[in-house]
């Protein structure tokens, strides 16, 4: 499932997270990178350690902790600390996958369910840098504003298209979620929003909204990894 978050960070946090990293010394992408991906990264990246990278991160976790949209898409257990990423012109990453499992600089091991890049260039700052995913249903193009977040399966295919004019900076992050499956995490969101719907015409005391959310929650309860 891909689904378009808007407004993970309102334009003023957008403004704060860059006046952060902006101010941070940015080093080669590859030096978090594993062998295959080293030959298809072409980037800069903040490094993980760094204040920059640690401030930036707290105000974009905090964001999304509050976001109930990303909560009811992801059902995140534990949400990798976020990675941020600068593409000028000329940089690139080719076609790729994700590690399956993520380790943090404490060691701690996570398993990466669902990718996710939060924008931090508006469209009109860049020409190319698009992110490309291909999946089951096709291939997909997607260039966000500002705040805005793009969450996709991490077994998917992606890349990010050559930036020709301008900078692309993003934040990439990881999430390990309570349903491992996405197929199960996307009937469980049409559910919920079903159940939000319904709730919303009929009232939260109407025997069909009372059955649904019963329905949601059983599935939930047998599909979540604790």
């Amino acid at each position: 499932m891909m689904l378009q978050i808007p407004q993970v960070l309102t334009k003023a946090q957008v403004a704060q997270a860059r006046a952060l990293i902006d101010a941070g010394e940015w080093v080669d992408g590859n030096v978090t990178s594993g062998f295959q991906s080293a030959l298809a990264k072409n980037n800069l990246q903040l490094p993980e350690g760094s204040a920059a990278s640690l401030q930036a991160g707290a105000l974009v976790r905090e964001a999304l902790t509050r976001n109930a949209l990303f909560t009811t898409a992801a059902l995140p257990a534990s949400v990798f600390p976020p990675m941020f990423n600068r593409y000028g012109p000329g940089k690139t990453f080719a076609d790729h996958f994700d590690n399956a499992i993520r380790q943090d600089r404490d060691g701690v091991r996570l398993r990466a369910d669902i990718s996710a890049t939060l924008f931090l260039s508006e469209p009109d700052q860049y020409e190319g840098g698009e992110l490309t995913v291909e999946d089951t249903y096709g291939v997909h193009q997607v260039k966000l504003e500002a705040g805005d977040l793009i969450l996709y399966p991490a077994s998917s295919l992606h890349r990010v298209e050559p930036v020709t004019a301008g900078e692309r900076t993003a934040a990439v992050l990881w999430v390990q979620s309570l349903v491992r499956e996405d197929a199960r995490r996307a009937l469980l969101f049409d559910m919920d929003m079903a159940v939000q719907s319904a709730g919303a015409r009929l009232g939260q005391g109407d025997t069909a909204v009372i059955a649904l959310t019963g329905a949601y929650h059983n599935l939930l309860r047998m599909w979540a990894e604790l």
